[in-house]
Order: C-alpha cells, then sequence, then structure tokens
C-alpha cells in the first residue's frame, strides 16, 4: 500500500521578534527515505536569537542556510538544526529507530534515510538533541587541540562553551575553567567536573583560551586570560555587529595568536578523514554522559513556541539549552 502524504505544522520566523506555526505538506518517503515524527528538539539560543531579530548580515544569507531550512534570509524563514524524532515510514533498518536529524522544527518530515543517524545505545531522546551542539564543540576542540595537563579557560558558560569544557576536562591532567558572569553557572562547571571562574578571577597564563560568550567583554577577558604565545580560539559569532577587539597593550608583546572556528567545515587537522556524517555520529556517541542533561532547560511544548520565543532567546533569559517537545 502506498504512503500517503501528511500533514506538518513547521515554526516559521516572519519578522523581527516574530514567529508563527504554519501548517504544510510533509511528503510521502520515497525509495531511499523515511518519514520522521519529531519527539524533540532544541533551540540554539546564539544562533537563531540572530535568526529571530533579524540580524543575519547578507554576506552570510548563503553560508547560513541550515540543512532543510525554507524560506530565505531575512523572512520568512523555516530555521533550526536539532530535532530527534522516530522513524515511522522507510527501510526497515531504520523504521521504529530514534534518530537524529538536523531538521527545522517540524512535527513531521520527510528526509533522504543518509540524512538521520541512529541514536546509539545510552543517548536518551531528549539528550540527542545536544548532537549539533555537541558536534561545534567537537570541531572546536579539534580547531584548539588542547593538550593534557594544560591550563584552558573557556569564556561565556552558554551550551557550547560548556561541552568544550567538558571535552577538555576529560583530558589528563587538564586544569579547566569555565569562565562566567553568571556566578549560578557555578553549579554546572561543578556538574561538568571542571572548574569555575568570574571574569575578573580568571586563571592566568593559560595554554589555550576558548571564547564564547558572543559578548565582546567576553573576547577581551579572554586575551586577558591568555599566556605567552597562547592561543586564543574565537567561537562567538556576532551576526551583523561590529566587534572591538582590544589587540593593543600586550597583544603583540606576548605574541598571542587570535584563531576563529566554525562548525560549517570540518577542522584542517581531521578534514583529510572526516566527512560531516562521520562527525554527528562522533558527537553523538559523546552524549551518553548523564551529567549532560544539566544543560537542557525543561521542555516547551512546540505549539507554545511562537509566544515564549522572545522570553527564551532574550539575552537575560538564563536558559541554556531550551527543549522542546512535540505532540
Amino acid at each position: 500500500m502506498a504512503v500517503a502524504d501528511e500533514t506538518a505544522q513547521a515554526l516559521w520566523y516572519v519578522a523581527p521578534e516574530k514567529a508563527e506555526i504554519r501548517t504544510e505538506p510533509a511528503a510521502a518517503p520515497g525509495p531511499g527515505e523515511v518519514r520522521v515524527r519529531a519527539l524533540f528538539g532544541a533551540l540554539s539560543r546564539g544562533t537563531e536569537r540572530l535568526v529571530f531579530s533579524g540580524r543575519v548580515p547578507p554576506s552570510e544569507h548563503a553560508r547560513m542556510r541550515a540543512p532543510h531550512m525554507g524560506g530565505a534570509f531575512p523572512f520568512p524563514v523555516k530555521y533550526g538544526y536539532a530535532t530527534v524524532g522516530r522513524v515511522v515510514e522507510g527501510p526497515a533498518e531504520l523504521k521504529g529507530r530514534s534518530v537524529f536529524a538536523l531538521h527545522p522544527h517540524q512535527t513531521v518530515f520527510t528526509l533522504p534515510a543518509e540524512a538521520v543517524i541512529a541514536l546509539p545505545e545510552g543517548v536518551p531522546p531528549a539528550r540527542a538533541v545536544l548532537a549539533a551542539n555537541m558536534e561545534t564543540a567537537l570541531n572546536a576542540t579539534w580547531d584548539a587541540a588542547p593538550g593534557p595537563a594544560d591550563r584552558i579557560a573557556v569564556v561565556g558558560a552558554g551550551v557550547v562553551g560548556a561541552l568544550v569544557a567538558w571535552l577538555a576536562g576529560r583530558l589528563p591532567g587538564a586544569q579547566v575553567t569555565l569562565v562566567d558572569v553568571d556566578a549560578s553557572r557555578k553549579e554546572l562547571a561543578q556538574t561538568l567536573g571542571v572548574g569555575f571562574a568570574a571574569p575578573d578571577a580568571g586563571p592566568h597564563d593559560c595554554d589555550l583560551v576558548v571564547h564564547a560568550s558572543g559578548n565582546p567583554a567576553g573576547l577581551a577577558t579572554a586575551l586577558a586570560l591568555a599566556g605567552n604565545e597562547a592561543t586564543v580560539l574565537e567561537m562567538s559569532w556576532y551576526g551583523t555587529g561590529d566587534v572591538p577587539a582590544p589587540l593593543g597593550a600586550a597583544f603583540h608583546s606576548r605574541r598571542l595568536k587570535l584563531v576563529s572556528s566554525q562548525v560549517g567545515q570540518v577542522a584542517p587537522s581531521h578534514r583529510p578523514r572526516w566527512d560531516f556524517r562521520r562527525r554527528l555520529s562522533a558527537a553523538l556517541a559523546l552524549l551518553t554522559a548523564p551529567q549532560l542533561d544539566a544543560l537542557l532547560a525543561p521542555a516547551v511544548p512546540f505549539a507554545e513556541l511562537p509566544a515564549r520565543l522572545p522570553k527564551i532567546l532574550a539575552p537575560e533569559s538564563g536558559v541554556l539549552c531550551q527543549l522542546i517537545e512535540y505532540p
């Protein structure tokens, strides 16, 4: 019996600070395709705040397109890249499996089977929404190349910064400190097994500093914490904003290196051997640790997203990774 088309509900950003849920068709899967019914999703607060406010620069419209995105920047656009669901139609080896997909926020969708990755044993569906963030953190860790026993500071205790700190903290002898203006992030750092400090009390003479706060003041802190000839890895993306970087004073005399990291390409150290699917699969496999649940905010029902997005995406919200629960 042929599988019929189905109706889906999808979140669209339609104007600055405005979103709505639209009804659209979810095509019946053809050969080599799967139909996925969403279970959980997550908002990428940094990136989606820029999308929600219409601050994606025109020069980045093409590079910022997410997989299976609908519409075009600035508006209207169907955006997002963290969905976990169950395969309800498709190849026998995937049917009934829980999978991760880089897909916008939508109740049901059809994709090529190779565009979904089955969850590994020990990774529950709700935690698996962190896969895209973990992939970014993993790629940044490759770019940063930390070593055992290094003194490492991660400035910005958001989701990606926290995941970078957690990965670095697993290196033997590494002294890893999360640095953030929000003192409540100390509890998160303790859960992840790393240290915590306010910006004015961070560890100096670091071998490596990773900046992930999204705030120019955080970049100034990162440069101040770096030791002689150390690397400062810049993970923040500022959209259309101009960013003052304090490159005077001792920046040159200490011979600091300011290096960018972005998940759109596999880190050069791994690019000859790794493709995007292998990297995402590795990120999923890293999510077996229960302490990573500390990054997830209590789930918001999908239907309530348009009304609750302004508060969730506000810089002062305190939300780390906002979990979305589908009906």
